[in-house]
């Protein structure tokens, strides 16, 4: 990224290889005609999303939404990124799809049990790197 570019825009590849490495991240559903937001641990699988719940809001409002968003981050001292994966929510059913999901190194990181996997299948992903710096000067911006 060159010093003078704030912003880029990541590739689908990148957006995946990124997603791929950290391990929580938001499910952002609409319940009630209102924005729901959670956070989840998750892996990649597939290029998806694999999250585990329990029956409750956030299981409820993935199945029955019409569409789910998921973002994840991550930062340093000098540049941070932001990957955002629009698509569908799918709970896990049948035997094929639990035992593959069963493969993927994901645990629940609460003592609580989490019985149901969900897979978020994405219609898009995007995604940005950011390099920090000082706010530039307003004059020269606009001059």
């Amino acid at each position: 990224m060159s010093a003078d570019v704030p912003v880029t825009v990541l590739s689908e590849d990148e957006s995946w290889t990124l997603l791929s490495s950290v391990s929580i991240g938001r499910l952002v559903t609409i319940l009630g005609g209102q924005p729901e937001i959670f956070p989840v641990n998750f892996v990649t699988q597939r290029r998806t999303v694999l999250f585990r719940t329990a029956q409750g809001t956030k299981l409820y409002g993935a199945a029955m939404s019409g569409g789910v968003a998921f973002e994840a981050d991550d930062h340093t001292v000098v540049e941070g990124w932001s990957v955002i994966v629009k698509g569908r929510a799918h709970v896990l059913s049948a035997n094929a799809e639990i035992l593959e999901a069963q493969e993927a190194p994901l645990l629940p990181w609460t003592a609580t049990l989490k019985p149901v996997y969900v897979r978020v299948i994405a219609l898009e992903i995007t995604g940005r790197r950011f390099k920090f710096g000082p706010e530039p000067d307003r004059e020269s911006t606009f001059a």
